[in-house]
């Protein structure tokens, strides 16, 4: 009864953020119709969904629900045919299982269930289609055969009675019709004068449906064969469902474990059918209570545009203007804590993502009026909020839709700060909207409210459907007046009615919204500007490293060849003879002087190079600004100057110079990963094109891309885009540990 309950108020919860469609879906990838509830702990089912995303298997089929079976048997009832064959391919599902090559956690899991001999002897006396399998029932085959031959034998004489000469005048049609579970030929009056049959019965037209004799007692032979079939189908029946009431509690176990791997692996299929991402409840302290949402997109909404939002405070409070997006954001804080809590995958970015573990959510959307109990909107929201109050409610994660709905704004602002200020302390999680302002200011200078506006675009006359938190919004009602069509002069006028101190007020809170949205534009422009200085220091960085490399690696190879010419001196002053003693110096000497000729012998340059010129050196570019006996100057792209030996640089074909002002690095530059999960592929392959130029640029030989498995279609874009980019040698699937085949190894 708590169950259905609870189903119950989930479907009114799915409808209210517009998530019945997913949901529908979802339980489409169940084997067996049950409620979207995973049990047990949820970390533990967390590591288990993340195994089995890794490991290849096979669905599970189709199954009816098995319980009543089990209460049947523990009557000692019998189960037809068709129920026990339910029980077997669950076994032999389960058995599938365990012949997997499974990850730790999975194999741990399977390798616990242990079938009884007698369960596993029953299951192999079926075949795949539900029948037993051939001689194992010796007499049960024997009638199958002859029932075989008797309908094979009637179907001839049926056939040889259609196409008889005598009969043909009286035949309507050259059919045979199925009556009464007879196959019987339809005839005109007057058939007896050339056939003895019997009438089965009588068409519409007047016409006769008849059973010639001479097939009537090959009929009874088969009925009477089905009927012994039946009888001995029954009685293995009964001695496979007496085997199965031995073992009810493994059969109970077994059903409640295949469950509980149904939930687990729909989870996973469906995730990969919509390259979908699970988001676990974080219980770490100071983030259960915390949502910051990136890149979400509500399963609602067909070309969704991602938000991202850190709702951190207790209370977020969004305003702003009409059809901007406010109560799909709301919808969408609520959906994805509900689809995490109920470890359901939804889309977004998992890895800059969190959320908390909320034991309920309350979503209040509707008008809750209700004429025949005679109560009005304003009521029916009082009525919703006193059950927040109840102890069993305490902690929830709420939502409400135009808090001031059906009663004086400026009472109810009055009257809902002090409320919500009273939840706040009962540990209550608020995401509320508003087209009121009064509120808004009333709650704007306490700490535990966090305000967000949805943006209007005022030169387009349209919402922009995205979000700045930390402000608060207008309504845009006259803008929105005129977007619909209603005519100018009645907005005019309306405006005036309205009045210029509250118009001015309202210009006060754009203008802090425009200059907040400046502020975040300059923010993030300085953080580019600095990820690019970094960039720049770490690349000098490599370069110090790399001489000191070099420098430490000359002194030993220098070291090395001292040592053989010392070595040699002292082999001299042993020899006997005045001639080995010259020879031995002489070898010596040739080793000393190629140290010292060795700075003059660098190597040449392959031709001479002029200031200007375009130059390849390492993995960079760069121009000559200064030439100085066998070294150059080169001012690289990214605007640094380094000194470099001639014989290092080769020409480059001529192209126009970059100027340092103008190279813009990505920050992600600075990560040798990239992940794609998520994105449609026109979208993916953009932001890999970016990424591959970012690398290249920092001077990354290799790089990791993840695009996951799911259909396929991301996987064979990545695949395509990098057998055509012009800088990118080879690349592979990635190794289980980093990514297995839903990541790539790029070698640049």
């Amino acid at each position: 009864m708590h169950n259905n309950k609870q189903h119950a108020s989930l479907q009114v919860l799915a409808q209210k953020l517009d998530l019945t469609e997913y949901f529908r879906d979802f339980l489409g990838f169940l084997a067996r119709e049950k409620p979207p509830y995973l049990g047990g702990d949820i970390a533990h089912n967390a590591l288990l969904l993340a195994e089995l995303e890794n490991l290849e298997f096979a669905p599970p089929p189709p199954l009816a629900p098995l319980h009543r079976d089990i209460v049947h048997l523990q009557k000692h009832g019998i189960l037809h045919k068709e129920e026990i064959f339910e029980w077997v391919k669950l076994l032999r599902y389960m058995r599938y299982l365990q012949t997997l090559e499974s990850p730790p956690k999975l194999k741990a899991w399977w390798d616990k269930i242990h079938f009884p001999e007698p369960l596993l002897k029953l299951e192999s006396e079926y075949d795949s289609k539900g029948g037993f399998v051939p001689e194992t029932f010796p007499e049960l085959d024997s009638l199958y055969t002859a029932l075989a031959h008797a309908k094979r034998e009637m179907t001839e004489k049926i056939y040889a009675t259609l196409h008889s000469e005598k009969l043909r005048p009286y035949l309507v049609d050259s059919q045979l019709h199925l009556q009464d579970n007879l196959e019987t030929l339809l005839v005109r009056n007057g058939f007896a004068a050339v056939q003895k049959a019997d009438i089965i019965a009588r068409s519409s037209g007047g016409f006769f449906y008849i059973l010639p004799h001479s097939v009537a007692h090959l009929q009874q032979k088969c009925s009477e064969l089905q009927n012994k079939i039946l009888l001995l189908e029954h009685r293995i029946c009964a001695q496979h469902s007496q085997i199965m009431s031995k073992h009810t509690p493994f059969l109970r176990y077994l059903d409640s474990e295949f469950d509980k791997f149904d939930h687990l692996q729909a989870r996973v299929c469906f995730a990969k059918s919509r390259t979908l991402s699970f988001l676990i409840p974080s219980r770490e302290k100071g983030k259960d209570n915390v949502i910051v949402l990136v890149d979400f997109a509500h399963p609602a909404i067909t070309h969704p545009k991602p938000i991202s939002i850190d709702f951190s405070k207790p209370i977020l409070l969004i305003t702003g203007v009409n059809a901007g997006g406010k109560t799909m954001l709301l919808k969408s804080l609520l959906s994805a804590a509900l689809l995490s809590k109920l470890l359901l995958p939804m889309a977004l970015n998992v890895h800059k993502s969190s959320i908390g573990h909320f034991r309920h959510i309350e979503a209040i959307l509707d008008d809750p009026q209700d004429v025949k109990n005679d109560i009005s909107t304003f009521a029916g929201r009082m009525l919703l909020f006193s059950a927040l109050f109840s102890a069993d409610k305490q902690g929830s994660l709420v939502g409400v839709d135009e808090i001031e709905l059906g009663t004086d704004s400026d009472e109810a602002a009055s009257l809902f700060k002090v409320l919500l200020e009273r939840l706040i302390e009962r540990k209550h999680k608020i995401v509320l909207t508003t087209h009121h302002k009064r509120l808004a200011a009333l709650m704007s200078s306490n700490p535990h409210i966090e305000l967000i506006a949805a943006l209007y675009d005022e030169k387009n006359r349209r919402p922009m459907f995205s979000f700045l938190q930390g402000t608060i919004g207008k309504s845009y009602a006259f803008e929105t007046a005129l977007r619909y069509q209603i005519p100018p002069d009645i907005v005019d006028e309306a405006r005036k009615v309205y009045g210029e101190d509250k118009e001015k007020l309202n210009e006060l809170i754009e203008k802090s919204a425009q200059l907040e949205l400046e502020l975040q534009r300059k923010n993030k422009t300085l953080s580019n500007e600095i990820a690019k200085v970094k960039q720049k220091t770490q690349y000098l960085q490599n370069l110090i490293t790399e001489q000191h490399e070099n420098f430490a690696a000359r002194k030993r190879e220098l070291e090395n060849e001292y040592g053989q010419a010392i070595a040699l001196a002292k082999e001299a002053a042993k020899k006997q003879s005045q001639s080995e003693i010259h020879q031995t110096m002489s070898n010596a000497n040739k080793i000393l002087q190629s140290i010292k000729n060795h700075d003059v012998q660098r190597p040449k340059a392959e031709r001479e190079f002029c200031v200007g010129d375009y130059v390849k050196v390492r993995k960079n570019r760069g121009r000559i600004v200064a030439l100085k006996k066998d070294k150059a100057i080169v001012e690289l792209d990214f605007g640094v100057r380094m000194h470099f030996l001639l014989h290092e640089l080769s020409l480059c074909d001529v192209a126009p110079f970059v100027p340092k002002t103008s190279v813009q690095v990505s920050s992600k530059a600075s990560n040798v990963s990239l992940d794609l999960h998520g994105l449609r592929s026109d979208e993916a392959i953009e932001r890999l094109d970016s990424f591959l130029s970012d690398a290249l640029i920092a001077g990354f030989d290799e790089v990791l891309v993840y695009h996951g498995i799911g259909t396929g279609k991301l996987a064979f874009a990545v695949r395509e885009f990098l057998k055509s980019h012009p800088k990118v040698r080879d690349f592979s699937d990635a190794t289980p540990q980093l990514g297995g085949l839903g990541a790539k190894i790029v070698r640049l």
